[in-house]
């Protein structure tokens, strides 16, 4: 059974040209040392068909734990699964030099082979991704995105143990850095042997291109800095930004901002986020054309968009950047007690900024999303963040992704919204249930809603999906500094005229 397997992973890197012919021995000896394989059948036979990577996998896991090679749990299997891949993944040289290669011809191409691998490599595992809920929801905004994310394995019990009890390293300092390249992993942090970085220049400084392993969104990239230094929104991004879609004109990139709670959840590492793919925030249009003095052949205007948005848009980028750093200049300092815009309080600082370029037809384009991270006693984790009966469905920093349109939701609300819709159908008290109760308040308002509606599972599923996409919406309202009224235009228009 083993042989078989075993033989069913190396046709299948054959197949996807991972390796080449000339590797089949030496790769299968590699593999069988890993799995302490002594008596291996070299004749064994095994399908024509394309291999089911997981299911091989699966197969090859099994053996590991029934042999005591390893633990049986969710992270012990991800561990090994990954060592296993690392051995059959192209070295980084080989994969850099094809990828430059592949750009010689186009920007495209290089992309379509590494994100390929990437996929190949199971670095990004396709059978996970596939699991993610996705749909959209229609708002007067545009359709905007929601997921929950189900490819992100929770970590079990033992895992959780063993991690805790593990020595603590501070190698590699964070998942960001360049040293997780062929990292064995531990109980605490991933495995990456089978990940590989390509390596390009932004603003004359070394930095490092991958693609997230969780893929939120098509060819969800990372562009982070070699250098372990933390996030910073300054002048110098705009050009930073510009400067990768400069070199991969079909990516958008932005940067999440600098600013607890506004923030990513990765501030010490100075990263961005592309891809190729159009968030609805990119499709909005502009509402309130502006002029900037001195910055007329920059289009300019605010965006019709739930968060507070500042879209420049012009054929060369440097005027943009110009525009876009007197702008976060000005933010930076401004104060509007009657809007409760307050650029400090107690020395420190709240006024930052969520960028995002993309090159849009013949123009170069950059959204500036203005952000603020002010706490009151009524709102302490933020007073542009979601209010609390939001909670229930999403209280996590509005970071970047959700900043353009699309929700990324716990994984946990999966079988939340399945139990929940049988209460609804079969008539249940939703406050006798431990793990929906929370949702209880949200669900009496929206069925007030619905009343003409079947209640059959399929019914109730659909109008949870809409409801929840709702929610989000409002969410992204909390997250705007300047709200989308008449009050809040004219603050927002305050702060454009103060940008001299």
């Amino acid at each position: 059974m083993i042989s078989t397997s075993v033989k069913k992973l190396v046709k299948y890197a054959l197949d996807n040209e991972l390796i080449k012919k000339a590797d089949e021995i030496y790769i299968t000896n590699i593999l069988l040392g890993i799995l302490k394989v002594e008596d291996f059948d070299s004749e064994a036979e095994i399908p024509a068909e394309p291999v089911c990577l997981e299911k091989t996998l699966g197969e090859i896991l099994d053996y590991a734990v029934e042999n005591g090679i390893i633990e049986d749990g969710t992270v012990s299997r991800d561990l090994f699964d990954t060592k296993l891949m690392g051995v059959l993944t192209p070295r980084p040289s080989a994969v850099i030099d094809r990828f430059f290669e592949e750009y010689a011809k186009t920007p495209e191409k290089a992309t379509d082979y590494y994100y390929k691998l990437s996929q190949d490599s199971d670095y990004i595992r396709r059978y996970r991704i596939v699991k993610d809920m996705k749909w959209k929801t229609p708002t007067e905004y545009g359709d905007i995105d929601i997921t929950i994310n189900l490819s992100k394995p929770e970590k079990d019990p033992k895992a959780i143990a063993a991690a805790k009890n593990a020595v603590q390293s501070s190698y590699p300092k964070c998942l960001l850095c360049p040293q997780t390249e062929g990292y064995a992993g531990n109980m605490s942090k991933p495995a990456r042997q089978n990940h590989r970085i390509i390596p390009i220049v932004i603003n004359d400084s070394p930095w490092g291109f991958q693609y997230s392993p969780y893929v939120y969104y098509n060819e969800h990239c990372i562009v982070f800095n070699q250098e372990h230094t933390p996030m910073k929104i300054d002048s110098s991004v705009f050009r930073k930004l510009f400067d990768f879609v400069r070199q991969f004109p079909h990516y958008f990139v932005g940067s999440n901002a600098d600013l607890p709670i506004v923030g990513g959840s990765i501030l010490s590492h100075e990263h961005f986020q592309g891809g190729r793919y159009t968030f609805a925030m990119a499709k909005a249009p502009i509402e309130i054309p502006v002029t900037f003095p001195g910055f007329e052949n920059v289009t300019a205007g605010i965006v019709k968009w739930p968060m507070s948005v500042i879209r420049l848009s012009c054929a060369d980028e440097a005027p943009i950047i110009e525009l876009a750093a007197k702008i976060l200049a000005n933010w930076r300092e401004y104060t509007d007690e009657a809007a409760y815009i307050y650029a400090y309080t107690g020395g420190e600082r709240h006024n930052t900024i969520t960028p995002i370029a993309r090159k849009n037809g013949d123009n170069y384009e950059l959204d500036l999303v203005l952000r603020n991270n002010i706490t009151t006693e009524e709102r302490p984790m933020g007073l542009y963040h979601p209010r609390n009966e939001l909670h229930h469905i999403k209280k996590e920093n509005i970071g970047l992704i959700e900043v353009m349109g699309l929700a990324v939701l716990p994984s946990r609300l999966k079988g939340e919204l399945d139990k929940l819709g049988d209460f609804i159908v079969e008539g249940k008290d939703i406050r006798s249930d431990a793990d929906i109760e929370k949702h209880a308040d949200w669900t009496e308002e929206i069925l007030k809603n619905h009343k003409d509606m079947p209640m059959t599972k399929a019914a109730v599923s659909e109008m949870l999906c809409e409801e929840v996409g709702k929610v989000f919406l409002e969410v992204l309202k909390d997250a705007g500094v300047y709200k989308d009224t008449e009050e809040g235009r004219e603050a927002f228009m305050r702060f454009i005229n103060s940008v001299r």
